[in-house]
């Protein structure tokens, strides 16, 4: 897109020195001439993505650690809580 110059020191008007219309008008006519390229190459993204991510079975081997000490971190917390079946029960002593 071209631009009109700019200098470092501001200046009161001055010939060179295009209105806020003359620059909308500019930028709405770059925007409405812009055509993308070519459009997004799925295939091609999917590619790169597998290529560089880590094989599956380092994804699957660690989610199932982590399954495994979510699992085991919950028992134990239940267990010190003393949460639903692992619970100490009561034992009925009355008999008839």
């Amino acid at each position: 897109m071209k631009v009109p110059y700019v200098e470092d020191n501001a200046t009161q008007g001055g010939q060179h020195m295009p209105s806020e219309t003359d620059v909308s008008r500019m930028i709405r006519g770059e925007v409405d001439t812009w055509k993308p390229r070519r459009g997004p190459d799925w295939s091609d993204l999917m590619i790169r993505l597998a290529a560089a991510g880590p094989s599956p079975w380092v994804i699957y081997t660690a989610a199932s650690a982590a399954l495994v000490v979510i699992l085991v971190g919950a028992f134990i917390l239940g267990s010190w809580l003393q949460i639903g079946a692992l619970a100490p029960q009561p034992i009925s002593t009355h008999v008839h």
